[in-house]
């Protein structure tokens, strides 16, 4: 098994993140799409263009050989509250880890940079670091250890039982 020697999270907006957008992508699709069977056309919609992409790459080294390799194994997306006005808060979406690479906590790793990320445009922006996602039942467990909440009845989205879940991130320490 190959060690993991470094980590680093990119992070792009939509037309200027066209670099990273492929990989988020090909993550997105297998998780989503091919390991979780959601249908590929409800995957990749209207905000991708304008949305902020999360992309964690990994540096692994082979032990035996001394070879290091550079992977893209995760991804996170983030919207700003002026692109769903109905709901007027941050979103996180679209979280996704390559199956090999689950046991490592990066989904912690990028939902806390995803968390960075969303208090330094509120404190710019002087709006509240409210953030709404759209979790799957069984990852409800994962968004309460960072305090999110549920929200409302659980709905069905895309085939599939969901919860809204809410949190409030304090701006200052």
């Amino acid at each position: 098994m190959p060690q993991i020697t470094a980590k680093e999270i990119l992070v792009g907006q939509g037309d200027s993140a066209q670099d990273l957008i492929p990989d988020c992508h090909r993550i997105r699709k297998e998780v989503f799409h091919l390991e979780q069977k959601f249908p590929l056309d409800t995957e990749f919609d209207d905000v991708e263009h304008i949305a902020f992409h999360f992309l964690l790459q990994v540096t692994e080294l082979d032990p035996s050989t001394g070879e290091t390799t550079k992977k893209y194994v995760g991804t996170i997306r983030g919207t700003t509250p002026e692109i769903y006005p109905a709901i007027n808060r941050y979103k996180l979406s679209r979280l996704a880890i390559d199956k090999d690479y689950r046991n490592f906590k990066f989904g912690r790793l990028l939902v806390d940079r995803l968390h960075e990320w969303v208090k330094a445009d509120a404190i710019a922006t002087n709006r509240p670091a409210i953030i709404e996602c759209h979790s799957q039942i069984p990852a409800m467990g994962f968004y309460a250890k960072f305090g999110y909440t549920p929200e409302g009845e659980r709905f069905d989205e895309d085939g599939e039982p969901h919860q809204n879940m809410v949190v409030h991130l304090p701006l200052s320490e």
